[in-house]
């Protein structure tokens, strides 16, 4: 390079230019070549870095390398090369004019330091991924702990690039702008708060990237899908997506479903409202006839053995249905339907089951089913829990109960 600076020197001046001019036009000359020797050089190396990258890619049996590859990390570490080669080149370029040298060295300082931040964050892009891909991972909210790096490393770039170019010193620059702190927090309000929450959320557990959760401040009712550090995304039941501040997940309250997926079983708890009036005591007659049931057969054979014993052993009179011990239609359906869940193909069984009655209100008697279904997807269990419904809604006129429902006729102010 020094050889062509000397003959393009002796060259401009032995054709009769001004030795001022002919400096001016030896700098263009060297940097045009320079310009080309550094286009040249960095489309070599980038080409020989990638296809050295791709093979040694395609012999490693991990998928990091690859991930490596498809963030650009060889692309962008291939541009070291003509940096290198340009920051011991330009002071050749600039011999003749060392006060452009001070300009061209800031901007070299710059972009080095912006292709040093693109390095990193191709790096930890590719540690994200791959941490997605690891099973112990992949519930975690990586996303945030990779963006409070990159948004460290952004500051100190930033500020790394500022003191170069109003230069001063990084140490004196860094304590001038601890007087603007309080500035810069409520700019990172949102951030430093999303950080605090993404380590609380990670630490306590409480929510995973999977997890079905219920937002109703936010209109959120599905799946996380995503974690990061200033919101959360949450895809809901009907496909749309809703934001959420990450911080509003230690501030505010929200359901998550992990319990319910992680159990044996998804709760059904409904009731049935019967009209107060329609129960009544069972005469043997009504009994005779509830004996066709099958499910309930040898239950009110036992039953009324024992009731008929008690009543015998006490001398009750019996002419009267309320005197002594007697079964009511309500207390046999409401066995009916424990039979029933019991013996039902989609219940759970080793999870609680009860069918128990409730306090009287005056819309009626709430007769409650409590249990589990076996199958936690959303639209099977919607199909048992209605099944169940279909079969005791049906089951009520066959022991002489009433379905309580305010009468068409009625107008409700």
């Amino acid at each position: 390079m020094e050889q062509i600076q000397c003959f393009f020197s002796d060259y401009f001046v032995s054709i009769g230019m001004s030795e001022l001019s002919a400096k001016y036009f030896n700098m263009i000359c060297l940097l045009l070549i320079l310009i080309i020797i550094i286009f040249v050089t960095d489309r070599i190396t980038r080409k020989l870095i990638i296809h050295f990258s791709n093979k040694f890619s395609e012999q490693t049996k991990t998928n990091f390398d690859d991930l490596l590859v498809n963030h650009r990390a060889p692309r962008r570490i291939a541009h070291l090369v003509p940096l290198f080669l340009t920051i011991k080149l330009f002071p050749i370029v600039f011999y003749d004019f060392p006060h452009f040298e001070s300009y061209v060295i800031m901007l070299l300082k710059v972009y080095a330091i912006i292709l040093t931040i693109w390095i990193i964050r191709s790096v930890l892009k590719t540690f994200e991924s791959y941490f997605k891909t690891l099973p112990s991972l992949r519930d975690k909210p990586i996303d945030s702990y990779i963006q409070v790096v990159m948004l460290f490393i952004w500051i100190i770039g930033v500020a790394s690039i500022l003191a170069i170019l109003i230069n001063l010193s990084f140490l004196k620059f860094f304590t001038t702008l601890g007087a603007a702190s309080a500035v810069l927090l409520l700019i990172f309000k949102d951030t430093i708060l999303g950080f605090v929450a993404s380590i609380q959320v990670a630490i306590n557990d409480s929510v995973r990237i999977g997890d079905w959760i219920t937002m109703e401040k936010y209109g959120a009712d599905g799946e996380v899908i995503e974690i990061n550090l200033s919101t959360v995304q949450v895809q809901n039941f009907d496909m749309t997506i809703t934001n959420i501040p990450t911080y509003a997940l230690i501030s505010d309250s929200y359901k998550n479903w992990r319990g319910m997926q992680s159990s044996g079983g998804r709760r059904i708890k409904r009731s049935i409202i019967l009209k107060a009036s329609s129960v009544t005591y069972l005469t043997d007659e009504h009994i005779k006839k509830l004996k066709t049931i099958q499910l309930i057969t040898s239950y009110l054979n036992q039953r009324q053995k024992d009731i008929n014993s008690a009543n015998e052993a006490n001398q009750i009179d019996k002419s009267v249905l309320i005197n002594g011990r007697n079964m009511t239609n309500l207390g046999v359906f409401r066995k009916y339907l424990q039979t029933y869940i019991e013996n039902h193909s989609a219940i759970n069984k080793e999870m609680f089951i009860m069918v128990r009655q409730l306090e009287p209100t005056a819309h009626g008697l709430p007769l409650e089913i409590y249990c589990f279904s076996s199958d936690k997807r959303w639209e099977n269990y919607e199909y048992i829990m209605s099944d169940i419904f279909d079969h005791a809604l049906a089951a009520v006129p066959y022991f002489d109960l009433e379905v309580f429902e305010f009468s068409s006729g009625i107008v409700q102010q």
